[in-house]
This record gives structure tokens, sequence and C-alpha cells, in this order.
């Protein structure tokens, strides 16, 4: 026992004589090409989404809050004019380097960006973040930079789906070859095909709409939402007057019920309106790399002159651009599963347990969409459609779709429907042999010498039947008003 005790006395010794590890204030201003960087900094978002998400902006926007309390506490003699003034003035030069320098010290960010803009402030700078506390500043700078994300998003999305209204219009009326089960189907058109992903993206469109119109700020209510702070400042008789005009000038309504945060079931909600769309573009991804795979080879994504697809082998045409939508959007999948642990782990008035993870979810989801889109519109854009391949593939399968025609139209003539079926399922598995082997479909030839077709149709009959290009049903027309329908609600906004 006594060795044990000594042996744990020596081992808290060495522990406390380790060199701690010192806060580095520069280390955001540095390159640091040697050390790990987020792909999310440079590989995958636009250079305005990382804007939106940058520390730069996120500062301007907590001083942009500041100097909008600061003005409106002006209006009811709190604070003076030349303070406001002075804050104003100075609201824009950011000095990174400054804050991290203080928070090094004090170890909290927001506190240390207060020091720092004081600082720059001599008139105003006593007065900075009066009656608030951090979640008041942080929580509405966060719902700012969603609100700008969101219409970042929407542009791109929009820009997405007037080039699907365009594709599917271009190709309403091109039969292909459908699949189910991925397997030849019955025939469809290409355009009704874009129209499936066109409509899901043009639902995913409105809905982001309106989680954007209905976003809320936690709004100014202090440590745990009740807004006394404010009270003693205004009065209660000008409360509720002195809130409404902190909305009207950020823009976005309040949340009428806060506590020290807003709702986290608004994360939630955007959350699980981004991986919404993420869904949709995922299937479009998954289709693309099915139809792009060469023993279908109906369209394929761009591909540069000098581009790669294999240090391997040189043949390769690698879908690239649909792969990294399906991989981006499985990760975006995986967001609102967190985002639902924020909201329901967000505990009696707040605790701090989402405040790491938000960090990287808010801006991570919106960059993940930004590269998604943009990597679709690039996909759509230079779109190649293969009409001899399609023209192929219709004439190797779709003989086996024209059954189920033959089939009705044997039927009107009074014939037993099984035992059309079973004759006609008989001679389609002879015909998959034939396939198998590398040689034509024979399946028309085979009904056409087949004495139970015979005796109910001629051959000019069986072979119009067989045709089954224009068995596509109104897939066209139905293709041709979900693209006005996409231009329509594109011009709505």
């Amino acid at each position: 026992m006594a060795k044990l005790l000594i042996l744990i006395y020596i081992t808290a010794v060495l522990l406390y004589k380790l060199p701690r590890v010192k806060y580095n204030s520069n280390y955001m201003m540095e390159e640091l090409d040697s050390t790990y960087r987020s792909p999310f900094s440079w590989r995958y978002g636009s250079k305005a989404m990382r804007q939106i998400w940058g520390e730069v902006n996120k500062r301007k926007l907590w001083r942009m809050l500041w100097v909008t309390l600061a003005e409106t506490q002006s209006e009811y003699g709190i604070v003076t004019i030349e303070q406001v003034q002075d804050l104003r003035e100075h609201a824009d030069q950011i000095n990174i380097r400054r804050s991290l320098e203080i928070e090094s010290e004090i170890h909290h960010d927001l506190m240390a960006e207060i020091k720092a803009y004081a600082e720059q402030c001599p008139i105003g700078g006593g007065i900075i973040h009066l009656g608030a506390t951090s979640m008041d500043i942080k929580d509405n700078a966060d719902v700012l930079r969603i609100h700008q994300s969101l219409q970042l998003v929407l542009k791109s999305l929009a820009d997405l789906l007037q080039l699907f209204s365009e594709r599917i219009a271009q190709y309403a009326d091109l039969p292909i070859l459908a699949f189910t089960h991925l397997q030849p189907a019955e025939p469809t058109t290409l355009g009704y095909r874009l129209a499936q992903y066109g409509q899901d993206l043009l639902e995913d469109y409105q809905a982001l709409e309106g989680i954007d119109h209905d976003l809320r700020l936690k709004g100014f209510r202090g440590a745990v939402g009740t807004s006394a702070t404010y009270r003693e400042l205004v009065g209660d008789d000008k409360l509720a007057e002195f809130q409404q005009k902190l909305a009207d000038k950020l823009g976005i309504p309040f949340f009428e019920v806060v506590t020290q945060v807003y709702p986290r079931k608004q994360d939630y909600r955007v959350a699980s309106a981004l991986a919404g769309l993420g869904a949709s573009l995922h299937r479009f991804g998954m289709d693309w790399r099915f139809l792009q795979s060469m023993p279908i080879g109906e369209w394929s994504e761009p591909f540069d002159e000098k581009q790669v697809g294999s240090s391997a082998m040189p043949f390769k045409r690698n879908p690239i651009n649909a792969e990294k939508i399906d991989s981006l959007t499985r990760l975006l999948a995986q967001y609102p599963r967190l985002a639902w642990d924020n909201a329901a782990h967000s505990l009696l008035e707040n605790t701090l347990d989402d405040s790491a993870n938000r960090r990287t979810m808010l801006p991570e989801m919106f960059l993940i969409c930004d590269e998604l889109l943009t990597t679709a519109n690039k996909l759509l854009k230079g779109m190649i459609v293969y009409p001899e391949v399609i023209k192929r593939n219709l004439e190797i399968y779709a003989p086996f779709a024209a059954t189920e025609r033959l089939m009705m139209a044997v039927g009107k003539l009074g014939f037993n429907r099984q035992e059309m079926h079973e004759e006609l399922r008989r001679l389609s598995m002879e015909a998959w042999q034939e396939i198998k082997h590398g040689r034509a479909n024979p399946l028309l030839e085979k009904i056409l010498q087949n004495e139970y077709f015979r005796r109910a149709l001629s051959e000019q009959e069986i072979n119009e039947l067989m045709n089954v290009e224009n068995y596509i049903g109104d897939a066209g027309q139905r293709a041709k008003k979900m693209s006005e329908t996409i231009q329509q609600a594109l011009q709505h906004n």
C-alpha cells in the first residue's frame, strides 16, 4: 500500500511539472500548411460561404449588434449619441490578432472582442454590451449568418432549378428505357426522369424559403431570457417597445420565449431542411453513376481533356462529381441527428454542451450544401447525352416491355389473360438466354412465329404493338408541365 501511495505521488509531481500548452494567439493568422486544416477551409464550398462563417464576418456581426443595441439605448437616454457614433466609426476595424491575445489571457472569446473593440473606442468603449449577455450577441449573430447562408443556398438552388427546367424541356419527348429494381422495365422519357429530380428540388427550394422566412432571433433577453436587465434600463412600460425597435432594425423577429439561448429546435429545422436537399441530390448523383456506367452508358458527366481517371488504369472515366455529391450528402445527413441532440439536451435555461459542436455543425452543413449545388450545377450544365446508346438499349430490352402492351391488345379480343401471360413469360425467358450469349433480342421473331398470337393478330398488328417508342403514356406532357412549374416558381420569387 505504501509503495502504491509513493507511486501515485511521484506520478502527480511529474504531471504537474509537464510543460503546459499555451494558447497560440497567432494560430489563425498563420499559414500552417504543416498542420491539419479542414477541407471546408479550402477544398469544399465557395469563398462567399466561407466568408460568411469566417472570423471577420462573425466579429463584424457582433459589433453591428452592439452598435444596434447602443443606438436603440440612446433613444431612451441611456447612452449618448457621441458614444454610439464612436462605436459605429470603429465597427469595421476588426483586429483578430489583438482579440486572440486577450482571449489567451481571459479564455472568453466574446469578452475578448469587447475589450479589443473598447480599446479602439475612447468615447464609446465603456458602453459596449450594456445590459447584454454573451448569447444575446452570439446567438443573434448565428441566426444572421444562417440567414445569409440560406440566401446563398437559395440562389445556387435557383440556378440549378433553372438548368433542370431547361433540360427537362429539352428531353421531354426522348424515349429511354426505365429501370425498376435496377432491371430494364418499360420506356419513359429522359425529360420525365429529370422532372422527378426537378420536382424534389423544387420542394426543397420552397421548404428552405419557408425556413428562411420563419427564422427568429434570440433577441436581447438577457442571461436567462427574462429581459430583466433591459427592464431595469428602459422601464417596464417601455420594454416591449424597446425590444420591437431592435427587431425592426435587425429585420428578423424575436422569439417570444427564450432561455439564455434561442430554442435549438430552430437549428434542427434548418439542418433537416438542408439534409432534405441532400437527399434529393444524393438520389440524383446515385442515378447518374448508374446510368454513366459503361454497361448502360446513356449519359456522362463532363470530363476535361487532361483529366486523369485513375493512376493505374489510363482509360478510366470515373464519375467523380456524382460520387462527391453522394459522399458529402452522406455526411450532411448526420447533422439533423446532432441538432436533435442539441435541442433535446438543452437543459433548463441552458448548458454549454452544444457550443463546441455548433462551431463546426453550422458552417459545415452550409458549406456542404454550397459545394453540392456548385457540383450539381456543373454536372447538369456539362451533361452529355448519347442518343445512339439510348436507342441501342431500347432495341435490346424494350421488346420485353412491349409484351404488356401486346397482352392488353389480345385481352381485348377475349383471350385468356393467364394463358397469354404464361406464353409470353416462356418466350421471354428463351429470349433472355439468347441475349446472355451476346445475340440480338429475338423476342419479336418468337412472338411472330407463335401460333397463339398469330391466331389473335396479324403480323402488322404485332409489329406495331411491339414498337414501344410511343409506349410512354403522357410522360412528355407532364415533363413539360413540370418545366413550366419550375419556371413559374422561380419567376414568382
